[in-house]
């Protein structure tokens, strides 16, 4: 999906895309890429000034449309996924920064000429030029690699002396300064090679206030922006093309290879995006959070992108690999998109240093806030502050007076409707959050119950609802669900477990698996065969079974590491009454897909949680092998991925909160996080080297080894996930 959330942007990145469209065709592009590499002016760049695009961040008093990055990001991605020619990134770097200045001679003459459509080039700083202070400033020489550098009027120029990284403003004609042409690699932009030779930087050119730090994830945030606008054309276009080209008289996006690779470019896509839109949300942060985020949109976004065009040709097969096609001057983009960050090594690395101490935060602000809602909320948490649970089991199981009081209150399951919740809008739910977290209290859960009871809500009968619900919001009543069976995993509606009519309900005999505390709980959700003569989907009905019944027998599964906490369940002539069959006979499938829905939407709610804290175990207290660097290279690979995974979850949240729908973030954060927490358990593991060899190997590493499979396999195997995303989210049709 774009990068917009809000209506605004939404509407900005269409009028993007129609100016794209009219004025920068890719065929009239192709006819004129020598001009490009030359460095010479699109013919709509006079069209774009006028319109203003190139000055969205620039304020009004200085020419420009008074707007912020923000906007701007929008332009560069819509740009990325229309692929338009010419310098405007590296125009809007500069000037960005200029921007991002204190008011200063260099910075307001240089706002003045960005906005009269003067292009420019971000230069930063490097060890590739040497600094020489001078009576009236700075004297540069060295050479240096820079996009856009040939069509550029003004350059931002960043240099070091005596550890002070300072920003000027120079012209492109200046003394001291040669541009050498060199062939770009992305041929619808050019690049060349700036070769300074004792280039004098006076005191008036000095960009006032602008951090290194700032300018570091501008550069990361805009060229996200862009590398996520070239992801999401590779998306479309290989969605598309599986859908109409056909091998073995069937189209290919039906095959489960072709599928899985359409999923997973949308997942990076989606990740990219993300990650970029978390870099601009940045901007308006302290140091470690720009550091965070900037490391984070360098390597979930910008270095990615080669990837994925790359796979993109692959799914394209011949005609991808050919000049006519349009995916190589995508794939030269994200190439160049990719040279501008490097090395990257070092950026990684510098961003698990960052990451010790620090995760990466962003504040949720409601334009439209109740002053009084948050009142009222805060003052019922600060009544429930001064209450004890008198059996503290953690957020889980804990019960007692402050449970009791925040489910009486609507505050156990706020989401839910009235009188067990509060009917919270997104926004509310929100704003519940963030009181909750000042307080420092943790809103408790029913686990299993957090998925079950939104079912029986939805088709119970009002007994049972009063039944069921407080009891499970207090922690009085635990669930579990009886879904899987040895036969039917995956593949759910094969099932076998048969639901017999008898007199005053319903006999049950069958056995489930897997089934996550199903020896603590006291009643289940089970999915049982009532009619054999319909297809399998439609002969499946919904009940609700108390756990102990006579015939129900639940045998412990040890795990792998020693735990058991999943079971089998055997139901052997179990009854269950008229009143626990959930809606009508045969709509179990249907009732299935809202447990499912709120299932996977819980399991993919706290997707960037702890994912690091093993890896931070070890660095901190010097329990790793190896050099400190490829430690925190280790980490750094994790946090960035991590921080796209919960920008992708946040994105989710404030999609809701301005009256979208929900989105199809979940679903693919689910997969992230699952591949997330392999990676990060393999990592820990070579870390951990020798102290393998021990069960108490530290930062629970063998453990935490051992515990993967739960993630990979929960809530539905990454493969099936595949499946779903390719078939329901992009459309392709079933093999």
């Amino acid at each position: 999906m774009p990068l917009s959330l809000t209506e605004e942007h939404t509407d900005l990145a269409s009028a993007v895309s129609d100016f794209a469209e009219r004025f920068a065709d890719i065929l009239e592009t192709r006819e004129h890429l020598q001009a490009y590499a030359a460095g010479g002016r699109p013919d709509h760049w006079a069209e774009l000034v006028d319109n203003g695009l190139h000055a969205l961040h620039i304020s009004e008093e200085r020419g420009g449309q008074g707007g912020s990055v923000a906007d701007t990001a929008i332009v560069v991605e819509e740009f990325g996924h229309r692929l338009v020619p010419g310098p405007l990134v590296s125009t809007v770097l500069a000037s960005s920064a200029v921007a991002g200045a204190t008011e200063c001679k260099a910075s307001t003459s240089g706002l003045d000429l960005f906005a009269d459509g003067a292009t420019g080039a971000l230069v930063m700083p490097t060890a590739a030029v040497t600094v020489a202070a001078s009576a009236e400033g700075w004297l540069l020489s060295g050479s240096i690699g820079v996009a856009s550098l040939l069509s550029a009027e003004q350059l931002v120029i960043g240099f070091t002396s005596e550890d002070v990284t300072r920003f000027a403003l120079v012209d492109a004609q200046a003394a001291g300064l040669t541009k050498r042409v060199a062939a770009s690699s992305d041929l619808t932009r050019d690049a060349g090679i700036l070769e300074l030779d004792g280039l004098a930087i006076g005191h008036e050119a000095i960009l006032e206030g602008l951090e290194a730090s700032y300018v570091d994830a501008l550069k990361a945030a805009l060229l996200a922006a862009e590398a996520s606008g070239l992801m999401r054309w590779a998306v479309e276009a290989t969605t598309d093309y599986a859908k109409i080209r056909e091998q073995f008289d069937q189209p290919i996006g039906s095959f489960q290879a072709i599928k899985h690779k359409c999923a997973n470019l949308l997942i990076s896509s989606e990740l990219a995006t993300a990650a970029a839109w978390s870099a601009v949300v940045s901007l308006d942060q302290d140091r470690t959070q720009q550091a965070l985020a900037a490391g984070s949109a360098i390597q979930s976004a910008i270095v990615p992108a080669v990837e994925a065009i790359t796979e993109a040709v692959t799914i394209f097969g011949g005609i991808g690999f050919t000049w006519e096609h349009d995916a190589h001057l995508y794939w030269r983009r994200a190439m160049s998109l990719a040279a501008q960050v490097a090395p990257v090594a070092d950026s990684v690395a510098a961003l698990g240093r960052t990451a010790l101490d620090a995760d990466r935060q962003i504040d949720i602000v409601l334009p439209d806030e109740d002053p009084a809602f948050r009142t009222r909320i805060g003052a019922l948490l600060d009544e429930a502050a001064q209450l004890d649970n008198e059996h503290d089991g953690g957020r889980w199981y804990s019960r007692g007076s402050q449970r009791n009081f925040l489910a009486e209150n609507g505050l156990a399951a706020p989401h839910w409707p009235a009188p067990y919740g509060l009917g919270a809008t997104p926004a509310e739910q929100v704003v519940i959050g963030q009181e909750y977290a000042r307080r420092g209290l943790v809103q408790p859960t029913s686990v299993i119950g957090e998925w079950a009871m939104p079912t029986i809500l939805a088709y119970g009968t009002e007994a049972i609802k009063e039944q069921f619900a407080l009891p499970t919001l207090r922690g009085e009543l635990a669930w579990c669900q009886l879904f899987s069976e040895p036969g039917a995993g995956s593949d759910l509606a094969g099932l076998s477990t048969r639901a017999t009519r008898v007199d005053g309900g319903w006999e049950l005999k069958g056995q489930k698996v897997w089934t996550s505390g199903a020896h603590e709980a006291d009643w289940g959700i089970c999915l049982a065969r009532t009619d054999t003569e319909v297809r399998k989907h439609k002969g499946l009905s919904y009940f609700l079974v108390d756990m102990r019944s006579t015939g129900v027998d639940v045998r412990p599964l040890m795990q792998p590491t020693g735990a058991s906490e999943f079971n089998e369940v055997f139901l052997d002539a179990v009854f269950v009454p008229d009143e626990y069959l959930l809606g009508e006979p045969g709509q179990g499938w249907r009732i299935t897909a809202t447990t499912l829905q709120n299932e996977r939407t819980q399991i993919s709610a706290g997707v960037s949680a702890g994912t690091e804290d093993a890896m931070r175990e070890l660095i901190s207290e010097d329990g790793y092998i190896g050099t400190e660097r490829e430690a925190f290279t280790a980490l750094g690979k994790i946090v960035a991925s991590s921080s796209a995974i919960g920008a992708l979850n946040l994105r989710e949240t404030l999609r809701q909160v301005n009256g979208s729908d929900p989105g199809v973030g979940s679903s693919l954060a689910k997969v992230a996080q699952a591949r997330l927490t392999r990676e990060a358990a393999s990592l820990v593991t070579a870390l951990a080297g020798p102290a393998m060899l021990f069960a108490n190997a530290p930062a629970g590493a063998v453990t935490r080894q051992l515990d993967v499979p739960q993630v990979l396999l929960g809530g539905g195997t990454v493969e099936i996930q595949l499946n779903v995303i390719a078939e329901r989210i992009l459309g392709l049709p079933r093999g």
